[in-house]
């Protein structure tokens, strides 16, 4: 299983492949439907599986902050695709260059010459190549020529309602954790490394394991109850998502973790957050004094639940 980064290390005249193509913001079950359906033609065929993605994301790329917050960032979209057994994932960077090239010259110089695809899985509704003139017609006329076959994506409904990253996502922002993780197929969490922040929350009397989350959004806000995996051990936790209104200090969001009854180092440390239960929204309070105040009683509410729901 590898991770290939950019157009100019896919190897020409390589192995035939089984490809898809697509963001894969979450890896829910839809998306994993179709990951199914990859590996089931790999294995097939006996040709590795191939997934390709970008980055940044498309949307982001022409939105920029007003692209749609990200439920996982690269490094744990990667492990998610890999974790799931595909062979192969390749990350091509969106930018100018990719963006105009004419959808001919992407079939033949990333599918053809770069993947050597030999089966492609996409939805009847992809679209590709300068302007997005490429679409699921032009691929199946071009494969028949170059010698690959194409296949639309499954589809999976919950309650009647197609799985999506935009599902996925609403359901995240209003605190629905149970049909997040229904969607997901695992708990909805953030992971990343522990760095050094301001020591704000030490200073308030709650120190905490700070993660940037390097984006211009979140796909969640507020305060919630948490479990932190650390190296194989489970903490429960009280955690805060958001640019702290009240120091005003912050542009982006950060995800901040108060382990309940830990004491240790965890600064360089990769943790990850798994969101159980949501306690509030966040809020712009008139001074230190009612932020405190008010921290101590989210973390008196956590304990609560955890001890009402253990």
């Amino acid at each position: 299983m590898t991770f290939v980064r950019g157009l100019h290390n896919l190897q020409p005249g390589k192995q035939k492949s089984v490809v898809t193509i697509g963001s894969f913001d979450g890896v829910h079950i839809g998306h994993q439907a179709i990951l199914q359906q990859v590996k089931d033609a790999a294995e097939r065929l006996q040709l590795p599986s191939v997934v390709m993605t970008f980055e940044p994301q498309p949307r982001e790329y022409f939105s920029s902050e007003k692209a749609p917050a990200r439920l996982m960032r690269l490094r744990e979209k990667i492990d998610a695709l890999l974790d799931f057994g595909i062979d192969h994932v390749v990350c091509l960077k969106f930018n100018r260059q990719l963006r105009t090239l004419s959808a001919l010259d992407f079939i033949d110089q990333v599918l053809v010459q770069g993947l050597a695809v030999d089966y492609l899985i996409v939805g009847d509704d992809f679209r590709f190549g300068c302007d997005r003139s490429g679409d699921f017609a032009l691929l199946t006329e071009r494969g028949t020529e170059a010698g690959f076959e194409v296949m639309d994506t499954a589809t999976v409904e919950v309650d009647g309602q197609r799985v999506s990253s935009t599902l996925v996502r609403e359901t995240v922002e209003r605190g629905d954790f149970p049909r997040a993780a229904e969607l997901l197929g695992r708990p909805f969490s953030i992971s990343g490394i522990v760095g050094y922040g301001q020591q704000l929350g030490r200073e308030l009397g709650f120190p905490t394991a700070n993660v940037q989350l390097n984006r211009f959004s979140a796909p969640l806000a507020g305060v919630f109850a948490v479990k932190v995996n650390i190296a194989g051990s489970i903490y429960q936790g009280a955690a805060n998502v958001g640019v702290r209104p009240t120091v005003g200090d912050l542009i982006k969001p950060i995800l901040e973790v108060h382990l309940l009854d830990f004491d240790g180092d965890l600064y360089g440390q990769r943790i990850a957050v798994e969101f159980i239960h949501k306690i509030r929204d966040e809020q712009k309070f008139t001074g230190i004094e009612e932020l405190i105040t008010t921290i101590q009683g989210d973390v008196e509410i956590i304990r609560q639940w955890f001890t009402n729901n253990n």
